[in-house]
């Protein structure tokens, strides 16, 4: 399936959506979601809260089970799919989304349910805090989320149930913003002249060049300076 998706953002917003989604599994023609949650974000300050369970009309695996902790039993009276996430789109409208992992995992659960329920994917662009603490944080051996709350002395009480984990990401997107804003002060960054998305610096037959981190979808290249 070919997502048009929004595009995955390089920035520190004051006002914004953090997502979280819990699934049956990581298989995304196949497994399907059995939590939303959402964290409403006005000027750096947590203003609203969508959080539901959903009932995937799907047996949930006890290894998904192991890691979530969510049953069979917890979602039978759950919204079914179209409910719950009409209503997550209702609550983040336009906002740019925030979330961990989400350009490769969440955003395409999303966009796939969002398309099988409403006839419409998601096209909000997003902000990937794992490529945030990669970049900012070189210094950790590992990224996931609880690496990156543990390295800010965030609780990580309640990891793999989504509302815990966007309270939690809310917290590090916080952090890395400062950390960030203030790279940017002294090493201003450079972007995609199409998209307006971060640019990286890549290695080509002629050498290194800045290309869209938002490739796929985005192919703006350009030179780097000197070359």
């Amino acid at each position: 399936m070919v997502r048009n998706k929004g595009k995955r953002l390089n920035q520190f917003v004051g006002d914004y959506v953090v997502f979280d989604l819990e699934t049956t599994g990581i298989r995304q023609d196949v497994d399907r979601i059995i939590e939303i949650s959402a964290l409403k974000v006005r000027d750096h300050k947590v203003t609203e809260q969508y959080t539901t369970l959903v009932n995937p009309q799907m047996h949930i695996s006890k290894a998904a089970t192991a890691v979530n902790g969510i049953t069979d039993e917890m979602v039978k009276d759950a919204p079914k799919m179209e409910k719950a996430v009409q209503g997550f789109l209702d609550f983040v409208e336009n906002d740019i989304l925030v979330g961990h992992n989400i350009h490769t995992f969440d955003t395409n659960f999303i966009y796939d349910a969002a398309m099988e329920t409403c006839g419409n994917g998601v096209g909000n662009d997003y902000i990937d805090t794992l490529y945030l603490a990669r970049k900012y944080l070189p210094q950790l051996s590992h990224h996931k989320l609880s690496d990156v709350s543990e390295y800010f002395q965030i609780s990580t009480a309640g990891a793999h149930r989504a509302l815990n984990d966007c309270i939690m990401n809310q917290k590090c997107y916080e952090e890395l913003g400062k950390i960030l804003e203030e790279t940017k002060r002294t090493q201003p960054e450079v972007l995609c002249p199409l998209c307006k998305g971060e640019m990286v610096k890549r290695k080509g037959k002629y050498g290194e060049f800045y290309g869209c981190s938002n490739f796929p979808g985005c192919r703006g290249t350009r030179k780097v300076r000197g070359v």
